[in-house]
């Protein structure tokens, strides 16, 4: 008996850090799929806070006890990396309209490039709406506490590394 394809998908993005927003669309997506692939996009252009090594340390342990999640990192476009890896799908958290317009044209250039390639959208939890990485990076240089914002399993690196800078 030929048992059905994968159904594998792909949340891309630099998680610099993670925070509690993406942790929820993760939680969302990977009962819906066989594998959910959270996959940090390498842009040498890109000033990151946090080495690339951190992030996926910090990803490897937010999502430790969820046995259908792999960390993996690319370069490049998404497209390539989900046909490199079989995904059939993209998944990406919307907070807001600005978002949705956004991620729209993204997923119908992922469509096109990737061959097919469908993305599903979450809606942010309200709680969730306005956090981003953007927002918990500033907090961090203003030498505040994050712990609202990221996931428990990062939460004292965090707050280790804001008292070292400080």
């Amino acid at each position: 008996m030929d048992s059905a394809p994968s159904k594998i998908a792909v949340l891309p993005g630099s998680y610099d850090p993670i925070t509690i927003g993406h942790f929820e669309i993760v939680k969302k997506a990977a009962p819906l799929f066989d594998k959910v692939i959270i996959a940090i996009g390498v842009n040498s252009q890109k000033k990151n806070l946090f080495s690339l090594e951190q992030r996926l340390e910090w990803l490897e342990r937010a999502f430790a006890d969820m046995p259908n999640v792999e960390i993996n990192q690319f370069k490049g476009l998404t497209a390539n990396f989900c046909q490199e890896v079989g995904a059939s799908h993209i998944v990406r958290g919307l907070r807001n309209a600005s978002d949705f317009d956004y991620e729209r044209i993204i997923s119908q250039l992922n469509f096109t490039l990737g061959k097919g390639l469908e993305t599903v959208f979450f809606i942010s939890e309200p709680q969730y709406s306005h956090i981003s990485s953007t927002i918990v990076r500033e907090i961090i240089r203003g030498g505040g506490d994050v712990s609202p914002f990221v996931p428990e399993a990062i939460q004292d690196d965090l707050t280790n590394k804001m008292d070292k800078s400080l």
